[in-house]
């Protein structure tokens, strides 16, 4: 599986102060420690970098590359910032995101700089509300990319997912449904997922057990790659293959079996309540692994 660390974001208070100064330090040592951890990709989230946004990217791209030659996914919604770093990106660029709204500017981008792009599964009229929207906004998207000469498997589909712990509106098992279905309606396209998202809320020490669950659940649909927390080394481990017996557990509990919690592990235990959890069998709440 991919690794695309999600660390480098504007949204930080340290990474967001470095980049409005343009001080390098604290930028390359996250990058190098991203590296270090075995991300396959850096992701950059510049923001929409709205004031001197080409300049900024330009900056930033070229600031990581003296340190490291880990490829990059660029992150913006402004175009002008967007193609800025894939001018300075001397490995080949991934763009994180294209959507239906955004497609009209940004594809081209994706031809000329023969970049990969993850396409996020968000439709004209906002957030699609089952699998079968997603569905048909990826259809929509993969065509319009064909015509323009973009394979399929330059194309990563992002189902967006959403935080657990707004029950009503979680679309988790939406997204596990789309992911199940991916190669009949899109063949040959990849499949990525921003994971951290589906922990959102949720207090800090808990949003491991969420992300890490929620990841192997997905990996039973041959997940691509993942936007991840660089330095969750247990989540790192899942993914490289090294924890196949939470895998099996977690996969046999999608498929209906019922565990049983007296021979679990104190961690199997709390992987089993997790996929409860996500799949909507048991109520989100902040106690859930008490339970």
């Amino acid at each position: 599986m991919i690794l695309i660390g999600e660390n480098i974001n504007i949204m930080s208070k340290v990474i967001g102060g470095a980049i409005k100064e343009k001080n390098p330090k604290p930028i390359q040592d996250l990058a190098r420690a991203e590296a270090e951890a075995g991300m396959d990709y850096l992701d950059l989230n510049i923001g929409p970098a709205r004031k001197a946004g080409d300049e900024l990217m330009t900056w930033v791209v070229n600031t990581i590359q003296e340190v490291t030659d880990k490829p990059l996914s660029l992150d913006t919604t402004n175009p002008m910032a967007m193609e800025a770093g894939l001018k300075a990106n001397k490995s080949k660029s991934l763009i994180n995101s294209i959507s239906l709204v955004r497609m009209e500017e940004e594809l081209p981008l994706v031809k000329k700089y023969n970049a990969d792009f993850i396409g996020l599964l968000w439709g004209r009229e906002g957030m699609p509300r089952d699998a079968s929207e997603r569905a048909v906004i990826a259809a929509d998207l993969m065509y319009k990319a064909n015509e323009m000469g973009i394979a399929n498997d330059s194309i990563w589909f992002d189902p967006i997912v959403t935080p657990v712990v707004n029950v009503e509106a979680s679309q988790v098992k939406p997204c596990l449904e789309f992911m199940s279905f991916l190669e009949d309606v899109v063949p040959g396209c990849k499949s990525a997922v921003g994971l951290s998202n589906v922990s959102n809320g949720a207090p800090t020490h808990l949003r491991p057990w969420l992300n890490r669950t929620y990841l192997m659940m997905l990996m039973k649909y041959g997940l691509h790659a993942a936007i991840v927390d660089a330095f969750d080394t247990d989540l790192i481990k899942i993914a490289n293959g090294e924890r196949p017996e939470l895998l099996s557990l977690v996969h046999h509990i999608m498929d209906g079996e019922k565990p049983d919690y007296a021979s679990l592990s104190e961690e199997e235990a709390k992987y089993a309540k997790t996929v409860r959890v996500l799949t909507g069998e048991s109520l989100y709440s902040h106690s859930w692994l008490e339970l």
